[in-house]
């Protein structure tokens, strides 16, 4: 019986071989009915469609010559459908049901056939089930092997997928510049599984807006990478375009989904991935991913993958534009806080520079300053803020601001730096009770203060947002031209580099100096005498604090430099930047140089008076004799009367000896000097007082005056300008 149906099963498949054209169609089109995902991509429905025909002639061929199901061996197209559903993310169900339902369509033709090849039920009925046994282990065996080849593409995919993400982790976004950002996920997108990458950034997005006004949105190519012998995109680097409306990537944009297409006629782009970039519920851009050359289209495999690396991408992206702005306004208040133009005065010639900090660091509040004083003198100020970002710039400004205000009133340089000292300690309280305070801020978190083995530098520390004390360097100078002498004090701020005329560069001994915010410790000060030429080097520690090298690397490198011959104190600076700072700078930097010149005899006369109201006819005609000599005669009237007033206040109210000096410098400067500490007010005098009125006219003919302090008296000042004359109205 056995023989006999064997026999049967044979002829009956004989005769379903002879229409196998027509089963394969019915075939086919009972999968597209029930299993359509397996033919929406083109080029897995043609494997789809070979597969059907070959399993289809395998089975009837087997079926024919009465083989075992296990003889029957699976062919390299059928493997690599499998392998295709596994890329594409379909389930291995929908697999074995297309085995399933294809089987049952070729067991009903076969057993159609059966009745109409004998009248014997019995064998009929054997053969059937012999038909159908076979007819399973065969597509058991191949849901076998289909499985078997699905996970094993599933398992080599994920591997795949989560090397490239790795991958991806650590090429993408390795530093905070936009453009290099993107275009290292183009360069990885190209090397793994795209023929050409573009990425598009909304031009509103890298101007700092998270929203764009009215009218079409607007890109900008900021970064493509194409495989070679793929031709380039039409949009240019850098190129401001925008996409119509129903275009794929204006799809992206507007919905935050990417799209899946084709594109072109042959020849041009095979498939494209459009993957919006999108961080902290931002849309930033678009990412295309383009095959030309790949035989198969991207699969959702691929755009699992093209969104992971996007939206790496976009976070890397977003945290560099949130960088490149806060950067942005933190050098432009640095900028609008330092000084554009250095004061015009006589006593030094001024070269500076300000380097922001490269990298991450970001702006930090470096300064310089050059400030001119009374008796033609110039203070010269160098500080360093501790910490980076736009707290460390305000800091700086408002470090500034205190030291011109405390300048503005003639304070020696310890004393200066005492009230400054007081002046951070205040900043440091307000900055500790804010409760706005921004304790994420990035800050420099070292603390204390140590001294550092450059010429006994102490650097200072201690953050100064989040709540933490603010700490801040600072050196001030104060040069006279008259006497050639700088007196000099500094707070935890590197020491500065004396350039003789002869061109040696050594480095000044100071005090060190506590750096400020601490409180309760003094300043000292030094005196030094200056000659004519000498060039005072004032900078901060990002100049000579480097990876490669130390400070005292850094400070030997400074001197070296210094002390070559230049042709302007401008070639200088560039000189120094170019030795010490070949690349950006890790810190920010500070450079200030000032070449000394002096006043002398031909530019200052100073005579003695005695302490008698008789003095003072003798100083007006003194006052008027020297003006002649210089040429000043049209100042003669106005600096008799300033003097005049300046000598009478101090017969009346100051102790001898009473000394006049006259500088004629860029203007004309009148000092009258005693050694009482008393210092003049103006006050209103009323109808019937006799005096009170010397330092109002002085105060009115004057283009400035003021008082300062020293340990052995005071001296009152007033400098006269070009157009120092008598005021408009009556002053009684």
């Amino acid at each position: 019986m056995d023989a006999a149906a064997d026999r049967l099963v044979s002829c009956a498949t004989r005769e379903v071989r002879l229409r196998a054209d027509r089963l394969i169609h019915d075939v086919e089109q009972a999968l597209r009915r029930e299993v359509p995902e397996i033919w929406e991509d083109p080029d897995t429905a043609q494997l789809m469609a070979e597969s059907v025909a070959e399993h289809i002639l395998v089975a009837l061929a087997g079926l024919e010559d009465g083989l075992e199901p296990s003889l029957l061996s699976t062919s390299a197209i059928d493997l690599e459908r499998t392998r295709r559903v596994a890329r594409r993310g379909s389930p291995i169900s929908v697999m074995l049901r297309s085995f399933r339902l294809g089987q049952g369509v070729v067991l009903d033709r076969l057993l159609a056939e059966l009745p109409k090849l004998t009248d014997d039920a019995e064998l009929v009925n054997t053969a059937a089930r012999r038909l159908v046994a076979t007819a399973t282990g065969y597509v058991d065996r191949l849901s076998e092997q289909g499985v078997a080849t699905y996970q094993e593409e599933r398992d080599r995919r994920l591997r795949w997928r989560l090397s490239m993400v790795n991958d991806a982790s650590m090429r993408i976004g390795t530093t905070l510049d936009i453009v290099r950002t993107t275009q290292e996920l183009a360069d990885l997108a190209t090397e793994y599984f795209a023929d050409l990458v573009t990425v598009d950034l909304l031009d509103s997005a890298l101007r700092g807006h998270d929203r764009q006004a009215q009218g079409p949105l607007m890109l900008r190519r900021v970064a493509q990478r194409s495989a070679e012998g793929v031709p380039e995109p039409a949009t240019l680097p850098q190129e401001l375009h925008s996409w119509p409306d129903g275009t794929p990537p204006a799809r992206a944009l507007l919905t935050g989904r990417p799209v899946q297409h084709r594109s072109g006629p042959a020849g041009s782009a095979h498939a494209t991935l459009v993957v919006p970039l999108r961080a902290r519920d931002s849309a930033l851009g678009i990412a295309q991913f383009v095959r030309h050359r790949h035989p198969s289209a991207f699969d959702d495999e691929d755009l699992l993958l093209a969104q992971e690396i996007a939206a790496r991408a976009a976070v890397a992206v977003d945290n560099a534009r949130r960088y490149t702005h806060a950067r942005s306004a933190a050098l432009t208040l640095q900028r609008s806080l330092l000084p554009r133009h250095t004061a015009r005065q006589s006593a030094v010639d001024i070269a500076c520079r300000y380097l922001p900090a490269g990298g991450q660091a970001g702006v930090g509040g470096d300064w310089y300053d050059v400030i001119p004083l009374s008796g033609a003198r110039v203070a010269l100020v160098v500080g360093d803020v501790v910490g980076h970002g736009i707290h460390a710039a305000a800091t700086m400004g408002r470090l500034r601001t205190a030291v011109r205000t405390l300048a503005d009133i003639d304070l020696p340089p310890d004393e200066l730096l005492t009230h400054l000292d007081d002046v951070v300690l205040r900043l440091s309280a307000e900055a500790s009770t804010d409760p706005d305070t921004d304790t994420d801020a990035d800050t420099d978190t070292d603390t204390g203060w140590d001294a550092a083995q450059a010429g006994g530098t102490v650097v200072a520390a201690g953050g100064q947002e989040g709540g933490e004390e603010i700490g801040a360097t600072c050196l001030y100078a104060v040069y006279d031209p008259v006497a050639g002498r700088c007196t000099l004090a500094r707070a935890g701020h590197v020491v500065p580099v004396v350039v003789a005329v002869d061109g040696t560069a050594d480095l000044l001994e100071l005090p060190a100096g506590p750096p400020l915010g601490l409180g309760g410790l003094p300043f000292e000060a030094a005196e030094i005498d200056l000659p004519e030429g000498s060039v005072l080097a004032l900078y901060t520690d990002g100049l000579i604090e480097a990876r490669d090298h130390d400070v005292e690397t850094g400070l030997a490198l400074l001197r070296q430099t210094l002390a070559r011959p230049a042709p302007s104190l401008e070639a200088t600076c560039d000189a120094v930047l170019d030795t010490l700072l070949p690349t950006r700078p890790e810190d920010d930097v500070a450079l200030l140089l000032a070449r000394t010149h002096i006043l002398g005899g031909d530019h200052v006369v100073s005579w003695e008076l005695d302490a008698d109201p008789a003095a003072v006819s003798q100083a007006r005609s003194d006052v008027a004799r020297q003006l002649g000599v210089w040429g000043l005669e049209e100042l003669a009237f106005t600096a008799e009367l300033v003097v005049s007033e300046l000598v009478t206040n101090a017969v009346r109210y100051g102790r001898p000896p009473i000394l006049l000096r006259l500088i004629h410098d860029r203007s004309l400067l009148c000092e009258v000097s005693d050694t009482s500490s008393t210092t003049p007010h103006l006050r209103r005098a009323r109808v019937f007082d006799e005096g009170g009125r010397g330092l109002l006219l002085v105060a009115q003919l004057a283009e400035h005056w003021g008082t300062r302090h020293a340990r052995g008296g005071k001296t009152v000042w007033a400098e006269l300008g070009d157009s120092a004359g008598l005021p408009a109205w009556d002053i009684g």
